[in-house]
């Protein structure tokens, strides 16, 4: 009976320091809510009160409608999605071949990765704008994804090499028996095994990519190619204190997708980031 009521309290303790983590991160998104539901008028008698006088959608209508932000979603989805399946394309063979093979040096190969996956964006972001500029890369879509998948592809390597060590490798050595080259194996044995890691890394990277704020913001000048999270900041510094009610909407509207995307495949990310973690 003690057991039980200790077993309770400890998970009335656990709910209520939740809840007030849970608060602390979305009490900023309720502000932002408050201030996109307003009028502009509203906006102007101060931000004290939290629930609007007179709620209305007029704001995320106006920014939906609006093609300069569609436009801003879809270059955000395009940089997104591109480099996420860029980044399966490099990772996807590099985790077979530091989980199948053996050479001098793998265990400070995967140090290394680890290492690059360190590195702030702000360290080199002098050297890495004169390269990309010498190369003719600025203002593209494709140099910028190219950045975004030499970001993201340490931590990705990583999370696949989980997903491949746990996949039997008798399957490998009995394909290899039956004639199958490394490859074969690799096409034919390890990819369709690894779709759950495949997917719940393409989801991450996506996410990744769509709160990328730093290198989009570094690479890309033209409006017609900024994604949303430079758009706003560039809307933003356009604007005066009587847009603050549509600058709130578009932040919302840049945030909802990452938070319904997470939330809606948390149990396939959560699988990602602890593939490997437990063999047996």
């Amino acid at each position: 009976m003690r057991t039980s009521r200790e077993d309770r309290l400890g998970d009335v303790f656990s709910y209520m320091f939740l809840a007030a983590t849970f608060l602390f991160f979305a009490w900023p998104l309720l502000w932002l809510l408050s201030l996109a539901l307003r009028t502009r008028k509203e906006v102007f008698l101060g931000v004290s009160r939290f629930i609007p006088k007179a709620p209305t959608l007029d704001n995320f209508m106006a920014i939906l409608s609006s093609d300069k932000f569609s436009g801003y979603l879809w270059n955000a989805l395009v940089l997104s999605a591109s480099s996420a399946i860029g980044c399966l394309a490099v990772a996807l063979p590099a985790a077979y071949a530091f989980s199948r093979f053996p050479f001098r040096g793998k265990g400070p190969w995967m140090m290394v990765l680890l290492a690059f996956q360190m590195i702030s964006p702000l360290v080199i972001m002098v050297p890495l704008y004169r390269y990309m500029a010498a190369i003719g890369l600025t203002d593209s879509r494709f140099g910028a994804a190219m950045v975004y998948i030499a970001l993201a592809a340490p931590m990705v390597t990583w999370i696949l090499k989980g997903f491949v060590d746990g996949i039997p490798r008798s399957l490998d050595e009995a394909a290899l028996i039956d004639g199958c080259s490394h490859f074969a194996v690799f096409w034919r044995i390890i990819l369709p095994l690894s779709t759950p890691g495949i997917a719940s890394a393409f989801i991450i990277t996506v996410i990744a990519g769509w709160s990328q704020f730093l290198i989009p913001f570094l690479l890309i000048s033209k409006e017609s190619l900024m994604p949303i999270g430079v758009g706003i900041f560039q809307y933003a510094g356009t604007q005066n204190d009587s847009s603050i009610q549509l600058l709130a909407a578009a932040c919302l509207v840049s945030v909802v997708p990452a938070i319904v995307a997470f939330l809606c495949l948390q149990r396939f990310i959560l699988g990602a980031m602890t593939a490997g973690a437990v063999k047996g």
